[in-house]
């Protein structure tokens, strides 16, 4: 009996990490797939796609056509979290992957502004709308997967697939710092359609990997005791709004961060300091490697101490740093600005992203956690995210100085806070079915 025991936890052991590890895998391809899209607004896209508009109101249209990503998110998370609670988390995150990767291959393949004028913004539109339909059912469902085969562990292994964002944001400022060292010509001309070429590869990987996943046990549950809902997503909103509400808001904060240190310092370092791409992009790369390390920490943390506390310090550091972040990188040195950035996203980002993955499904039920999850998590990215390096270049405008922006983070993060205050504890229950 001993025996089979052994074998019977060595197997699940196994399983668990086949399905961390293709979860991972996946949603880091599908981040550096989405990221390459806003590395490219504050780059480039504001001359090849808008350049009739001034260079600043260029990059706001820019970003404007970034943020449509964002209000797909909610569509495709309500459409794929309905599916993925009908007919398995599985099934879902393979289809996913082929919207994400086909969209960001046309990217790459699109004509510019020069070339058939007007439509060329409107296919640029399209596209990214297709990239916002993918990843709005993408994370929700590597996170449910995870937390459903994890037993206790749920916020140390569901960290793990949270490293797919900084693997995602380093590749995909990687190599447009890579691409932006060829001459200025040739990376306008071809140079910055390779990292949207080359994801068709990256995707083809990921989608033989995640064929490979065993459905969830709890999903088979529900299955078999035929308790799989016809409406999960109007169930969220009839019967569980409130937890619909509270992850909305414990999100604004960390998906509006994520975007602002991750786009909206590009924008702020190269138009309004002045500062060589390359600057700015590298301390991007150091931040982001250094949450490998952090996000894990942040999630193994969480089933320590609980969700709530790590939270918390997030929110509460998020508010200290909104003003000193800014601070550094007005000095212009290049070791003081990746040292703002480190620690912010170590501080804010981290703290907060880190147990979100367990946290969000944890306060939904079995049958309406994957539809619970993407909408509440991409209603806060429509609100936030997307629209935050777009809100805090109009307030720069605006202001004329990076304190309005200052604001707008404190404001976030005083949500996230109360909706924390307001949210139940998760990590010593078992999971809802």
């Amino acid at each position: 009996m001993t025996t089979a025991m052994g074998v019977s936890a060595s197997a699940e052991r196994s399983t668990t990490a086949h399905v961390v590890w293709a979860s991972a895998l996946g949603t880091a391809i599908e981040w550096y797939d989405f990221l390459i899209y806003g590395t490219a607004a504050a780059l480039v896209f504001n001359k090849l796609f808008f350049p009739s508009f001034d260079p600043f109101v260029g990059t706001l249209a820019a970003f404007s056509t970034y943020a449509v990503g964002f209000v797909a998110r909610p569509i495709g998370g309500a459409i794929i979290g309905h599916y993925g609670d009908r007919l398995g988390r599985k099934t879902m995150l393979v289809a996913t992957m082929i919207a994400m990767g086909l969209g960001t291959f046309l990217i790459g393949c699109l004509p510019t502004y020069d070339q058939i004028g007007v439509w060329a913004p409107i296919l640029l539109i399209a596209l990214r709308f297709v990239q916002g339909i993918g990843l709005g059912g993408e994370w929700s469902g590597a996170v449910v997967m995870v937390i459903e085969h994890a037993g206790n562990r749920r916020g140390f292994y569901g960290s793990l697939v949270q490293v797919g964002f900084p693997v995602g944001v380093a590749a995909s400022t990687g190599i447009f710092a890579l691409m932006t060292k060829l001459p200025e010509a040739d990376f306008l001309s071809w140079g910055w359609r390779v990292p949207f070429l080359i994801s068709i590869l990256l995707v083809g990987v990921g989608f033989i990997v995640r064929l490979k996943l065993a459905e969830t046990p709890h999903f088979k549950e529900i299955v078999e005791r035929k308790e799989v809902l016809a409406q999960p997503a109007l169930e969220v909103l009839r019967r569980d709004w409130r937890s619909f509400l509270l992850a909305i808001g414990i999100t604004v904060s960390e998906v509006g961060l994520a975007y602002l240190l991750t786009v909206f310092t590009v924008v702020y370092a190269t138009t309004k300091l002045g500062l060589p791409r390359q600057v700015i992009l590298d301390a991007v790369v150091y931040a982001a490697i250094v949450e490998f390390a952090t996000l894990p920490l942040a999630g193994w943390l969480s089933d320590i101490f609980g969700r709530k506390a790590l939270y918390l310090a997030g929110g509460v550091f998020s508010v200290a740093l909104a003003f000193p972040l800014f601070w550094f990188l007005d000095t212009k040195e290049p070791a003081l600005i990746t040292l703002a950035l480190v620690v912010t996203m170590t501080l804010t980002h981290a703290l907060l992203f880190g147990p979100k993955a367990a946290f969000m499904p944890e306060l939904f039920r079995t049958q309406v956690r994957y539809s619970g999850a993407s909408l509440g998590a991409n209603v806060a990215a429509a609100l936030s995210g997307g629209f935050s390096p777009l809100i805090a270049a109009a307030l720069l405008a605006w202001a004329g100085s990076y304190w309005a922006v200052s604001v707008y983070i404190v404001a976030l993060s005083v949500i996230t806070i109360l909706a924390t205050l307001m949210a139940p504890e998760t990590a010593r229950d078992s999971l809802r079915s």
